[in-house]
């Protein structure tokens, strides 16, 4: 090899990140870079000009092992195996972890001798180690978490049912008669009390799927019957806000979908829609297939979503500044749910901005259903892949 030749792959070797170690099939030195000589302190303690014996280098490098480290019974072993690629992790005394690796180098059939990489992977390795003990330990806040949010909503539901029962009661003609003052308290014992029955409802559902994943029914939806049975469940509500809806949804094939839970997710958006839009706004449910897919748009003329947090607003717990300042109430779940059971039909679910102020909400799914729970051909309309019962 000519001078030239060996400047420049002196240099390669120079610039490697790792310590490197070329050996010849003679078992000779060809040629080291300064990170090995620096990894084991071979400075002045052992020949590495090009042509010298390996042998001496192996009891100066091995000495740096912890006990039982390499896992070799001899130092004279550290060159055995140099015909095949190998890797080992090996600790230094010094507490360093070692990652070596042997790359055999060939020429056809001609074996040229062996590349010897020494990369200190320490930091490595405590980042690793450091982020697997974090993430036990989140596990484990996330456990006493669901386990505390599920007994907490179970010890709240029992009382709340009460609370609402007995106000209907009171409310009932039959228990005498209320001024019109008392019934504006039993009602608003009767709405609050309705309103923390969805919260817990809500917590919980996001404590189940946390744990396990909602478990969906999947069969034909008839999507026009069900945006209509969304719209009368919500009429009520919708005429109290004094909001002019319009529903136009446009006839089309059945959807592969589970419609409980998707009548959940529209009732979430209309709700929403209810509470951010101001008396004399208008709400607009539509829906058309396009190509493969059912697409529903929920527009309202409310506050609308800040840019910024049009995609935030789907994380549990997550409101935006102007719905949190404006003091309208909520926990942030119902958006994070919706999501959730809209991307197990393999869908998405996104927030815009409406053409007329406001928001909307966007649904697009596949007219198929989801690849897991494909009708197949032949089945009838009240065929399902089932996926366990309801929650």
């Amino acid at each position: 090899m000519g001078s030239e030749d060996r400047d420049r792959l002196q240099a390669v070797l120079e610039a490697l990140p790792a310590g490197v170690l070329l050996q010849s099939p003679a078992d000779e030195v060809l040629a080291v870079n300064r990170k090995f000589v620096e990894m084991f302190e071979l400075e002045g303690r052992a020949d590495l000009s090009p042509g010298a014996s390996l042998q001496p280098l192996v009891p100066l490098v091995r000495a740096f092992f912890a006990e039982g480290g390499n896992g070799q019974r001899s130092p004279g072993e550290i060159l055995a195996g140099r015909h095949v690629h190998r890797v080992a992790e090996i600790p230094l005394a010094d507490g360093r972890l070692i990652r070596r690796e042997v790359e055999p180098l060939r020429h056809g059939k001609t074996y040229l001798g062996a590349l010897w990489i020494f990369a200190d992977i320490t930091d490595t390795k405590r980042r690793e180690h450091d982020l697997e003990r974090d993430n036990l330990a989140l596990a484990e806040l996330a456990h006493q978490r669901n386990a505390f949010t599920a007994a907490a909503s179970h010890e709240l539901r029992t009382p709340l049912t009460s609370i609402v029962s007995f106000g209907e009661l009171l409310a009932d003609p039959a228990f005498g008669g209320l001024t019109t003052e008392q019934t504006s308290f039993i009602d608003a014992i009767r709405r609050n009390g309705e309103r923390m029955q969805r919260v817990i409802s809500d917590l919980l559902l996001t404590t189940r799927m946390r744990a396990t994943g909602p478990e969906l029914e999947f069969a034909p939806v008839d999507v026009p019957g069900m945006l209509e049975d969304a719209f009368l469940d919500h009429m009520r509500p919708l005429e109290q806000a004094g909001l002019f809806t319009v529903l136009d949804c446009t006839p089309g094939p059945a959807l592969c979908g589970d419609r409980h839970r998707l009548q959940q997710v529209l009732g979430n958006l209309l709700e929403n829609a209810v509470k951010f839009t101001p008396p004399g706004g208008r709400v607009t449910i539509t829906a058309a297939t396009r190509g493969d897919h059912w697409v529903i748009e929920i527009a309202d003329t409310g506050i609308g979503i800040p840019e910024a947090y049009r995609e935030e607003v789907f994380a549990g717990f997550v409101r935006a500044p102007n719905a949190r300042k404006g003091g309208y109430p909520g926990t942030g779940l119902g958006l994070a749910i919706s999501r959730t059971v809209v991307e197990l039909h393999d869908g998405t679910l996104t927030a815009e901005a409406a053409p007329e102020g406001g928001a909307v909400f966007r649904i697009r799914l596949p007219i198929a259903g989801p690849a897991t729970a494909r009708l197949t051909e032949g089945q009838t309309p009240a065929a399902r892949a089932h996926r366990g019962p309801r929650p």
